[in-house]
């Protein structure tokens, strides 16, 4: 198999064996974690061409269980990014995932719902969820895998932001990966898979925690449809766990409402920031 400009084909495909098997045994759920996932000059160009977070295009999500930025609207891209999602959105790079899960026919969202690019200023987190079970806008797909690209250089373990990997009775942090510069996890996202950095960031001011995120699913007959289940650690208090069932609470109804009336998170951000302009 020949490389491409962005993914080593002739690196990774041979360690496929040893990668199946490393998705397969990890705990508390299949996930694998890959260091120098991009051909560096991809990576490096990913990290160029990534948006000042200061711009207009990026959607704002800052309530209890969430602080953080994205952009999925390919339209606000560089050339760059457009060019790694399509060769990881590819049925080449597909079939790679395949051989290394075990999952046939997963499907790429061209859309990037709850993708695209993420970034985390200091203070900001990412409580401990499930992700949503089935795609907003087709309810024959079943989300499958999550892929995480880190942009992240020279990222010290003070700062926080490490992707923990929780057991499905919420005792347990049994995996935790540093959002490392060109670093990269998959993971399947079965309906107990719980995950996040619900810890805010303590890096420096200037400094966010990026990351480029795309998911994957499958066609089925009739996929068991559940919004995002934010879920408490032991840690966080009984105060604190009221808060983040009460707010899941509200994201059901607005999850309800985004698949009925086809609302995007760009209205999301309206309504956010013109409640934070009243607060002011």
């Amino acid at each position: 198999m020949q490389d491409s400009k962005i993914f080593s084909y002739d690196y990774w495909v041979p360690r496929s064996p040893v990668l199946k098997q490393s998705f397969l045994a990890a705990k508390p759920y299949p996930h694998v974690v890959f260091d120098d996932f991009l051909q560096l000059p991809a990576a490096e160009m990913l990290l160029a061409d990534f948006p000042d977070a200061t711009k207009d295009e990026w959607n704002h999500y800052t309530v209890s269980n969430v602080k953080k930025l994205a952009i999925n609207n390919p339209d606000h891209f560089g050339a760059a990014t457009k060019a790694v999602i399509g060769e990881l959105n590819s049925a080449t790079f597909i079939n790679f995932l395949r051989i290394i899960t075990g999952i046939e026919e997963l499907i790429p969202d061209a859309k990037l719902e709850g993708g695209g690019l993420h970034t985390i200023e200091r203070g900001g987190h990412l409580n401990i969820h499930a992700d949503f079970t089935v795609h907003p806008h087709h309810r024959d797909w079943q989300r499958r895998l999550n892929l995480i690209v880190y942009l992240n250089k020279g990222w010290a373990e003070e700062y926080g932001g490490q992707l923990q990997l929780w057991d499905k009775e919420m005792k347990n942090c049994m995996a935790s990966v540093a959002p490392l510069f060109n670093r990269a996890v998959v993971f399947q996202t079965d309906s107990d898979a719980f995950h996040g950095h619900p810890d805010p960031l303590a890096c420096p001011p200037g400094i966010s925690r990026k990351s480029l995120a795309l998911f994957y699913f499958t066609k089925e007959l009739a996929p068991a449809v559940r919004s995002t289940n934010f879920q408490a650690r032991p840690e966080d208090g009984v105060i604190k766990a009221a808060g983040i069932y009460l707010e899941k609470q509200l994201l059901r109804s607005y999850d309800l409402a985004k698949r009925a009336f086809g609302f995007d998170d760009k209205f999301v951000t309206k309504i956010l920031k013109s409640l934070s302009r009243k607060k002011k």
